[in-house]
């Protein structure tokens, strides 16, 4: 069994790509049939046995505060307020100056994947890295044209195993990762994770199962459908 470890949620985002339901909420706090994403997304970590949170808020921050406060779950929460215009990187920063400790599971409030959580911890162990990302194919979302001398020769979809690895978010970090960002303003994606990755301090854990992001109307649908399965497809 592995030690206790912190999970950092990163849910203070302007959520400005799904504006239509981030006008008075945070994105976190979009309903996913009867619940908020976030909620989703902490239960596929307390399902398998990480229910130590800390929620990194900003935009709309009293929103989740609130939501926090009165949760029947069974889980340890602590929203951290880490700024309106706090980057990614500023965010993950604070949390670790605020809780020290020697690693940590880090995610986003808005996606969801039935990533195996145990394997992922497991790899980063082994590969003694600073950081390791989980890589899921991004889903596909447009017609793929093969086109020989000005003429279509195929129309289809595009296969997700053509599309190549993209950040899925579900992060495991050590301590470390603090020094590498830069500040407030350092964005976790474009600044400490290139940089990690320069360094040779930053694996892959290649995950082929359920993956999917919340960042449109009709994914927020798309999940709404799934939620209301007996298993959705993030806890199978």
């Amino acid at each position: 069994m592995f030690e206790v470890m912190k999970v950092i949620i990163l849910a203070g985002g302007y959520g400005t790509r799904i504006s239509e339901e981030t006008e008075n909420k945070p994105k976190p706090m979009v309903q996913i049939g009867s619940k908020p994403i976030l909620w989703h997304v902490m239960n596929i970590f307390a399902s398998q046995g990480f229910d130590d949170f800390v929620i990194a808020t900003g935009y709309k921050s009293r929103v989740i505060h609130d939501w926090i406060s009165e949760l029947k779950e069974p889980w340890k929460v602590f929203p951290l307020d880490t700024g309106l215009d706090t980057q990614t990187g500023g965010r993950i920063k604070k949390c670790i100056g605020k809780f020290p400790q020697d690693e940590y599971l880090v995610t986003y409030g808005d996606g969801v994947g039935n990533v195996d959580l145990g394997e992922l911890i497991h790899l980063h162990k082994i590969n003694s890295r600073l950081a390791t990302v989980t890589a899921v194919r991004p889903p596909a979302r447009f017609g793929v044209l093969e086109i020989s001398n000005g003429m279509v020769t195929h129309f289809g979809e595009k296969s997700q195993t053509d599309a190549g690895w993209i950040n899925g978010g579900f992060f495991v970090i050590n301590e470390g990762v603090s020094e590498w960002i830069d500040g407030d303003n350092d964005l976790f994606e474009t600044g400490a994770l290139p940089r990690l990755a320069s360094a040779n301090q930053l694996s892959a854990y290649q995950h082929s199962g359920f993956w999917k992001p919340m960042d449109t109307l009709r994914e927020k649908n798309e999940l709404t459908e799934l939620a209301g399965l007996p298993v959705p497809p993030w806890l199978q």
